[in-house]
């Protein structure tokens, strides 16, 4: 008897953590699925990369210059202990196209965008609106999430790309015009040492995070009625939208790395 009530508990928390992460699939799966139905849905793909890529423009360029500018400070006084700060564009480039561009890039849209459209989804669910959707045979999760996660696709690589330029930027601000690195030197370092491949790989990941942050915010307003705390209305709301930043930051560092072990 004392052996089921050990594990009892535990069975429990593992068949509820499964039986969401099938949840979130099929609900990622259908709305994938609906992306190939017609009739397409161009209007609102077009509000949705407005809210996500167009609003978080001015936020992606202050994140992206000022951390090009201490790239661009740190790597310059670890450098130059080694007498190689002449590789400084090199090392600011390279940082930011493969890894700090995408992941940053995605946090910050967590944080502006994600978070908006948990809380969004969640007032539709908790005010009945989706139930509504059901009742007038309108697919919710074509209505909700599929035109987020398309212009999803299309924002992230782009404003990826805007982050790594404005970042590369502000290393040459910092090591060139106040620490006196030769202008010309930090420019063909970067030429140099980036690839295509490089490039590449820093747009399958902010894809790869579009996919991620997206389903998981989305996600978690269309089900934010099932909070494990059973709170609902705005508390439901709040739970949910705190629940969707916190998963959706430590996904994208678990697939960064996932993504980095294969790609190096």
């Amino acid at each position: 008897m004392m052996r089921t009530c050990f594990f009892e508990p535990i069975g429990r928390f593992f068949s509820k953590h499964i039986e969401s992460a099938g949840r979130m699939f099929l609900f990622f799966a259908s709305g994938i699925r609906q992306i190939f139905v017609t009739p397409f849905q161009a209007g609102k793909v077009l509000d949705q990369i407005l809210f996500i890529g167009a609003r978080s423009f001015f936020v992606i360029l202050l994140t992206g210059i000022f951390t090009g500018m201490v790239l661009g400070l740190q790597g310059y006084y670890t450098l130059v202990t080694f007498g190689s700060e002449a590789v400084l564009g090199a090392a600011v480039a390279l940082t930011l196209i493969r890894e700090l561009g995408p992941v940053l890039t995605a946090i910050m849209i967590t944080a502006r965008a994600g978070s908006a459209m948990t809380a969004e989804i969640g007032v539709m669910r908790m005010s009945e609106q989706i139930d509504a959707l059901f009742t007038m045979h309108i697919n919710p999760v074509r209505f909700v999430f599929t035109p987020r996660i398309v212009a999803a696709i299309i924002s992230f690589p782009l404003l990826t790309a805007l982050f790594d330029v404005v970042g590369i930027l502000g290393g040459y601000l910092s090591g060139s015009l106040l620490l006196g690195i030769n202008e010309t030197l930090y420019m063909d370092k970067v030429i140099q040492s980036v690839n295509i491949a490089d490039i590449w790989g820093g747009f399958f990941k902010s894809v790869v995070f579009a996919l991620v942050v997206i389903t998981v915010c989305s996600y978690r307003g269309y089900y934010s009625h099932l909070n494990r705390q059973g709170e609902f209305g705005a508390k439901g709301v709040s739970l949910a939208t705190t629940r969707a930043v916190v998963q959706s930051c430590v996904c994208i560092l678990i697939c960064d790395y996932v993504i980095t072990s294969f790609l190096v």
